[in-house]
C-alpha cells in the first residue's frame, strides 16, 4: 500500500484523476449503480446496522470479517445517488482489507480525486464520516 492507500482504491483514485469537472460528478452518479443491493441473508436483520448520522443521507452500513479480512455492505437510497457512488468506492476500495488495513486509509483520500471541487463541504463531511464509520466496524472486528 502507498500512502497507506490500498491498491484497489488507489486505482479508483487515478481513474477520478484523469476526469474534468463535470465528468467526475458523471462517473460518481455511474458508480452508485453498481452498489449493489443488500444480500437477502441480510435484509432480514437490517435493522441491527448501524447507521452513519453525520450524513445527511441515511447510510446503514453492516461490517463482516472472515478469515482475516473485512467485508462491507452498504444501504443507501437511490434518492441519494453521489453517497450511493462513495459508498461504491469505499465497498470496492476496502473489502477484502484486514482491520489494520482499513485503519490506516485517510480520512480525506478523495481529495485526490478532485471530488471537493464537484461536491459540497457539508457532503463531503459525511462521506469522511463513512469512511471513519467504517474504521469503527473494522475495529470491533479486530483481534
Amino acid at each position: 500500500m502507498t500512502n497507506n492507500i490500498p491498491p484497489k482504491l488507489q486505482e479508483i483514485i487515478e481513474d477520478f484523476d484523469f476526469l474534468e469537472g463535470q465528468e467526475k460528478l458523471m462517473h460518481l452518479l455511474e458508480l452508485s449503480e453498481r452498489l449493489p443491493d443488500l444480500p437477502e441473508r441480510l435484509q432480514s436483520i437490517r435493522d441491527q446496522f448501524g447507521q452513519v448520522h453525520e450524513c445527511m443521507s441515511p447510510v446503514f452500513i453492516h461490517a463482516e470479517k472472515e478469515n482475516g479480512r473485512m467485508a462491507f455492505y452498504f444501504d443507501i437510497p437511490r434518492e441519494a445517488p453521489t453517497v450511493r457512488g462513495y459508498g461504491m468506492i469505499l465497498s470496492e476500495g476496502l473489502n477484502g482489507l484486514t482491520p489494520a488495513e482499513v485503519a490506516v486509509v485517510p480520512d480525506d483520500f478523495y481529495l485526490g480525486m478532485g471530488l471537493n471541487k464537484v461536491i459540497s463541504g457539508q457532503r463531503l463531511n459525511g462521506m469522511g464520516a463513512i469512511l471513519r464509520y467504517m474504521k469503527n466496524l473494522a475495529e470491533n472486528h479486530e483481534g
